[in-house]
């Protein structure tokens, strides 16, 4: 049986260091109001002649060199985005011009901050059908370019950056072992950009009532995250036939540490089995899963053998996870 092991990873992240002082104009004493109800210390931002596919780029060819593989053995790239550098073409196709990659087939997916998980389940599935040998998935996100700076409940929650593993197939029962996912529409709502589509496109109207910006409802975000994450992790090492206990470390969305405070305590896990990073990125939505695992292959907390589960939530509603053997 074919399954699909993790490469090689790699991250970018913005040079631009963003203190949680940057949002006093909002409010007092920033540093502590934000760090208290979030965790986030800081975070980073693009300049303004960044995009979404430099950070996508970066983090490509840093998995790309990790693995000391060339372009042109990617069969395959996968751009999990709700950022795109522009409304078409894909993203995708402008990461597969930069790096080279002349013999992948290239495309975006947008699951909001779930996008990470989902790209890896498709790289997944590709890989093991045979279809494809070597998949390269990149979460990225430059969300300061679509924040409401006068909407303290969610300006300073996000950072940009990019994500990126590279999935070969293998034969031996390593890599991914299973993975699901899952939507909800009913809760569309929840988190959207209201002025940013066909159903209502940006006018002078839109901008200046600010529906061309990112919009969050945060208390049900909470209980909807504080609902979906245990069961995600029941459903997947239950389909693996594992135990939780089995499991070293979960790697879950960065978005907020008072979720993931709830979660240890709902799930009796220990919160030191979470591997987080968002004190120093804030929630780079879909970079976010990403970023922490490529950070803690390279730092040794994670090992060969290591067993993983990467979980993500956001928009849609959407959210699911995957349990790797490393």
């Amino acid at each position: 049986m074919i399954h699909a092991e993790i490469v090689a990873t790699g991250g970018c992240v913005p040079e631009r260091v963003v203190p949680n002082d940057f949002f006093s104009y909002l409010v007092d004493d920033a540093d502590t109001w934000i760090a208290s109800r979030t965790g986030i210390r800081e975070r980073r931002f693009v300049s303004p002649d960044e995009a979404t596919s430099d950070l996508a780029t970066g983090a490509a060819r840093s998995a790309l060199a990790r693995a000391n593989m060339e372009p042109g053995e990617l069969d395959c790239i996968i751009v999990g985005t709700s950022t795109p550098d522009m409304y078409l073409p894909a993203t995708a196709c402008m990461v597969q011009k930069n790096l080279g990659a002349t013999n992948a087939v290239a495309f975006d997916m947008n699951a909001v901050c779930s996008s990470f998980i989902f790209g890896v389940e498709t790289a997944d599935n590709f890989i093991r059908s045979g279809k494809y040998r070597r998949v390269m998935v990149i979460g990225a996100d430059t969300y300061s370019k679509i924040l409401d700076f006068e909407d303290k409940g969610t300006c300073p929650l996000f950072g940009d950056g990019a994500g990126a593993v590279i999935l070969g197939a293998t034969e031996e029962k390593r890599g991914i072992l299973q993975s699901v996912i899952r939507s909800d529409g009913g809760g569309w709502e929840l988190i959207q950009v209201p002025s940013s589509g066909s159903r209502s496109p940006v006018t002078a109207e839109s901008i200046a009532a600010r529906d061309n910006t990112f919009k969050m409802t945060g208390k049900q975000v909470f209980i909807f995250a504080t609902d979906v994450i245990p069961r995600i992790i029941e459903e997947v090492t239950t389909k693996a036939g594992v135990s939780v206990g089995d499991v070293d470390y979960i790697i879950p969305h960065q978005a907020n540490v008072r979720i993931i405070d709830f979660i240890s305590k709902k799930t009796g896990l220990a919160k030191e089995r979470f591997l987080l990073n968002l004190d120093r990125y804030g929630n780079t939505a879909a970079a976010s899963v990403g970023l922490a695992l490529d950070e803690n292959i390279r730092n040794g907390t994670l090992k060969s053998g290591h067993l993983v589960l990467i979980m993500g939530f956001g928009g849609g509603l959407s959210w699911g996870g995957a349990l790797i053997r490393l």
